[in-house]
């Protein structure tokens, strides 16, 4: 007699066991979001953002300690004061020129008022 029951319950365990295991798996697959896309946006933006400062610091007749630049989905973003319009076009030929650079917005970007 304990046969059956023994046998009844140790089949009864096994399926729910597989069941449970199942819809845990189910669920896993159902709401796993993939970040790698964003990862890489985010660490793509850091080294725009680091290689334009770079190169910015570098150009000859640029007064860049003024310039920030923030990027966003390739989208440089250069703020601050400079003293003339030529350093405006200087800073924005760099960081067009920048690879990954899919845009620059230089709206940010002011020529100092001359006292």
């Amino acid at each position: 007699m304990k046969k059956p029951v023994i046998a009844s319950r140790l089949v009864l365990a096994t399926a729910l066991g597989f069941g449970l295991q199942a819809g845990v798996l189910a669920a896993d697959q159902n709401t796993t979001v993939d970040q790698s896309a964003t990862a890489t946006e985010a660490v793509s933006d850091a080294w725009i953002t680091t290689k334009i400062k770079t190169q910015l610091a570098t150009t000859k007749d640029l007064s860049s300690t003024d310039i920030s630049v923030e990027t966003n989905n390739g989208v440089a973003t250069l703020t601050g004061t400079v003293p003339s319009e030529i350093e405006i076009k200087k800073a924005e030929a760099v960081a067009s020129s920048t690879k990954g650079v899919q845009k620059v917005d230089i709206s940010g970007l002011k020529v100092k008022a001359s006292n």
